[in-house]
């Protein structure tokens, strides 16, 4: 048995059917118990090999554990544009932008490639580094033209592409006081996300609402 087959046949022994059920409504076909995939993770460390030979297997699961176990900086440029045309669900999508791109050096020129692409999928990846310039190196980013884009498209944008403006657009309006009234009136205006299903003690994705509960606790913060 190789290393891939004995990994392969644990995450398989970790599969709950319920969890799967439940992942399923949001896209994602796997069964395994997140805590239990990054305990395999810590035991397995970074074996940048075993990662690609994990994500070759097109299996979710396998896919979660190649993005904890790899070395983000050992992929190249094309690899990971590649990787994340290739990533089918919204996890692996998820986790490969924030774990790996985010700390690759070819991060902004990935950003300035997928941010502009036809797939909405594609896309919403450009906005998600988007965002996380405005948050943490705005500098040399038009935000007042980034809030145009998003005033104008965000609205009728598919799911996961309006999702990411949307967070684009909150995080505008948080870290960037001299924008944040116009931010809050493109929230409002648009209405996207306003009536989601939000739990108890959890902030609201609709950005009015988000914007003013971060900035809150901001200045509470420093009080």
């Amino acid at each position: 048995m190789t290393q891939v087959d004995a990994v392969m046949a644990e995450l398989a022994a970790l599969e709950d059917p319920k969890m799967r059920e439940v992942n399923e409504r949001h896209g994602d076909d796997h069964g395994v118990n997140l805590t239990k995939l990054r305990a395999v993770a810590k035991r397995l460390k970074t074996q940048q090999d075993l990662a690609r030979e994990l994500w070759a297997t097109e299996d979710t699961a396998a896919r979660l554990l190649a993005l904890l176990i790899c070395r983000p900086k050992a992929f190249e440029r094309d690899e990971l544009d590649a990787m994340l045309r290739g990533a089918r669900t919204p996890k692996v999508h998820d986790w490969l932008v924030n774990y790996v791109v985010k700390k690759h050096p070819e991060a902004e020129s990935l950003r300035l490639a997928w941010i502009d692409d036809p797939d909405p999928v594609t896309a919403s990846a450009g906005w998600a580094l988007t965002s996380e310039r405005v948050q943490k190196r705005p500098e040399g980013l038009d935000l007042p033209g980034l809030l145009d884009v998003i005033e104008a498209e965000m609205k009728d944008a598919p799911d996961r592409l309006q999702w990411a403006m949307n967070q684009c657009l909150a995080q505008i309006g948080i870290f960037h006081a001299d924008l944040r009234e116009r931010a809050i009136a493109i929230g409002e205006r648009l209405e996207v996300l306003k009536d989601y299903p939000t739990p108890p003690n959890c902030t609201s994705p609709f950005a009015p609402i988000w914007i003013d509960e971060i900035v809150r606790r901001q200045h509470a913060g420093k009080a």
